[in-house]
């Protein structure tokens, strides 16, 4: 079996969360977050797409980390980002985590929105 270190370029992992917070690229953001390339920064939940559509020339997938529990998303929100040509994909904060790392570490051009547990 081969064991490849994983590199992120110049994107942003998430490391870990827990109650109330995520921490990314080894610093701890309360509360829900937008991870995009040009950085960390609040996010003001399912409601909010402004920072995600200022982004959408920069990423071509977005997760949608919608807490403990998956949820579907508001119809506003998915087609602004869609008529923005931004995939949009809800899922479960935690995993939403996971398969933007794994994503970010091939390369691609992705984001994070998640609400936080």
């Amino acid at each position: 079996m081969r064991l490849n270190e994983v590199t992120y370029g110049t994107g942003l992992p998430v490391d870990g969360y827990g109650p109330g917070f995520f921490r990314i690229g080894g610093e701890v953001v309360r509360g829900n977050c937008l991870i995009l390339p040009g950085g960390v920064r609040p996010w003001g939940g399912l409601e909010d797409a402004a920072g995600l559509l200022a982004a959408a020339c920069a990423i071509d997938i977005v997760f949608v980390g919608t807490g403990a529990e998956i949820c579907h998303l508001p119809g506003a929100f998915r087609q602004a980002l869609e008529a923005a040509g931004v995939g949009v994909e809800a899922m479960a904060s935690p995993v939403a985590c996971r398969t933007y790392n794994i994503l970010l570490s091939e390369g691609r051009r992705v984001g994070l929105a998640a609400l936080a547990l």
